[in-house]
């Protein structure tokens, strides 16, 4: 009994160990920046992270557009945003990234109602809900968290490129993470059923995020839109519930109390979204409100080129549109 007790007593300096350290290097956004008469949008930003995002940035005076594909959750959290932050220019808009008609409803909406993109924050994604196709004919997770954010912000690209302006540029960021640094490039299979294991789906994705960016930013170079990925580390929130209800639910308590809050996730998103220094740059990848090295694999020219063309062919894009985001 000693030697379990032992165990148990040393598991327990271990964790705490651990939170210590987390909870102490967890950086915060220390930006005053206000927002008013600028327009962001936040996909997934009705729960989680997103919602805090979201939150924050309606507390700057920014008119904030939350997307997400649960009609509820969208009008609760609009709701619950107006009420915490007094700004009523807070929009809830149906998207459903699995689907390339929504992403396409969604932006056709957009760039008809909005006169500005100040700040496109793709922060919407999923963990492992399945192994299946979509009816566009892609792995889900791949579209939702890849293949939909590369449709909708090449077609928000105009609206983007119509806001920014010399030493104020107009940001995408995308969300990444660590998971990419163990993904393989097997660009021919990505989209494969029963061929990857979910875990391995979900890094492929963020791998796919990362080098997006990367390409990205080369075909933006000189119109006052830049890309930046952000990884926000491990984060307590419902996406693990996706791999199984009872674990997911011991899983998001253990990572707020050992790694992060949701609150504490969306800080690097805020920094970058807000910081001078953050919209000088693009392609960068930033954890903790700093910029850091991604992998090296994602940041292959070659495969970033690649990966694009496929992902051009896969989700439609037309030559028109391909030429209206970057003439």
């Amino acid at each position: 009994m000693s030697v379990v007790l032992f165990i148990v007593l040393i598991a327990i300096i271990i964790a705490l160990s651990v939170a210590l350290y987390q909870k102490t290097t967890n950086a915060l956004c220390i930006s005053r920046r206000r927002l008013d008469g600028k327009t962001v949008i936040v996909t997934g930003g009705t729960a989680g992270m997103g919602l805090h995002i979201a939150t924050d940035l309606a507390h700057r005076g920014a008119r904030v557009i939350v997307a997400c594909p649960f009609e509820d959750e969208g009008t609760n959290a609009r709701k619950q945003i107006v009420e915490e932050t007094g700004n009523e220019n807070v929009v809830y808009k149906y998207l459903d990234l699995g689907s390339l008609q929504s992403v396409r409803q969604f932006a056709a909406d957009i760039l008809k109602t909005e006169d500005r993109l100040d700040v496109l924050l793709n922060n919407a994604g999923v963990l492992v809900p399945g192994d299946f196709l979509t009816s566009d004919g892609m792995n889900f997770i791949m579209q939702v968290n890849y293949y939909g954010t590369f449709l909708l912000t090449l077609l928000l690209i105009p609206l983007l490129k119509k806001t920014g302006k010399p030493g104020e540029a107009s940001r995408i960021i995308t969300t990444a993470s660590v998971t990419h640094r163990v993904a393989k490039i097997d660009i021919e299979h990505f989209n494969k059923t029963n061929y990857w294991k979910r875990y391995e789906i979900y890094s492929n994705s963020k791998l796919c995020i990362v080098l997006f960016a990367h390409e990205l930013s080369k075909r933006l170079k000189g119109s006052n839109v830049v890309i930046n990925n952000v990884d926000p580390g491990f984060v307590g929130t419902r996406i693990y519930d996706s791999a199984n209800k009872t674990l997911g639910s011991f899983v998001t308590s253990a990572t707020k109390i050992l790694f992060k809050t949701p609150w504490e996730g969306a800080q690097t998103a805020l920094h970058v979204a807000l910081d001078k220094k953050a919209g000088e740059v693009s392609g960068a990848y930033f954890m903790n409100c700093r910029r850091i090295q991604a992998a090296k694999h994602a940041c292959c020219a070659k495969t970033a080129k690649v990966l694009w063309d496929e992902s051009v062919r896969l989700v439609k894009v037309t030559e028109d549109e391909l030429e209206q985001c970057f003439k």
